[in-house]
């Protein structure tokens, strides 16, 4: 016999269960803000900007020198994280790190059709960010003139560090929301789950669901208290009609 639920089922289960969803909830969200406060490492991003551009007198450019310059950027963003230019950057800012390293800590990119390459880098203190990201862009504008043979470098922006910095990550808050959700999906999957392991026998429509019998009658369940309420109530008649009886 297929079983169907029905929505004031599940939301019973919701109901029955309630203590524990939300009990899971709060928990993911305190082991989320602990560990986001107190036990991950801030980490601070510092960005600069560089322009591909060849240099001219004249201010006119051709649509070709441009689509050149665009092109370019593809294999200026794989070369600014090549050992060629990290190397020197770890050597003059003695890092102690290798080009792998800090090729991990390195973000290039650039948009669409845009002559501006965006260098990002994230590291544990702001302002050394600041400073690999600015050696890194010197380092480059260098070297590249002897690696292509070109100087169409110029760097647009440098990475600066505020008075108070605020690390891009971890998110405090956008990780307990996460957390919340995720626990409550949880807490909801754990209570159905529950729910539907627990083959205790509960009210007539269990035992038509496991005997596959009809159920003739029900025994109701008389509360105490009521039930001396009703005996009160029938002493109390009896009482007054006796009492009429001797009037009359």
């Amino acid at each position: 016999m297929e079983e169907t639920i029905s929505l004031k089922e599940l939301l019973e289960t919701l109901k029955k269960r309630l203590l524990l969803i939300v009990s899971i909830t709060v928990i993911a969200a305190i082991i989320s803000g602990v560990v986001s406060y107190f036990f991950l490492t801030p980490i601070y991003q510092a960005s600069t900007q560089i322009l591909v551009n060849q240099k001219k007198s004249e201010q006119l450019y051709s649509a070709n020198e441009v689509q050149t310059n665009l092109q370019l950027i593809n294999t200026y963003n794989v070369i600014i994280t090549s050992p060629a230019i990290l190397d020197i950057v770890s050597k003059e800012l003695d890092l102690n790190m290798t080009a792998t390293e800090l090729k991990g800590k390195i973000t290039v990119g650039s948009e669409t059709n845009s002559q501006v390459v965006n260098l990002s880098v994230q590291d544990e203190n702001a302002k050394v960010a600041a400073q690999i990201a600015n050696k890194t862009a010197e380092v480059f504008k260098q070297e590249i003139a002897k690696i292509m043979k070109v100087d169409n470098v110029t760097i647009l922006a440098k990475a600066d560090v505020g008075e108070n910095p605020s690390p891009i990550k971890p998110q405090p808050l956008l990780n307990v929301a996460i957390a919340i959700v995720v626990g409550l999906m949880a807490g909801v999957g754990i209570a159905f789950l529950l729910e539907y392991f627990d083959n205790t026998i509960k009210n007539e429509q269990d035992i038509e669901k496991v005997l596959g019998l009809p159920v003739l009658g029900v025994i109701a369940l008389i509360d105490d208290q009521k039930m001396e309420e009703s005996v009160a109530r029938r002493a109390s008649r009896k009482s007054t009609g006796k009492d009429e009886n001797i009037g009359a």
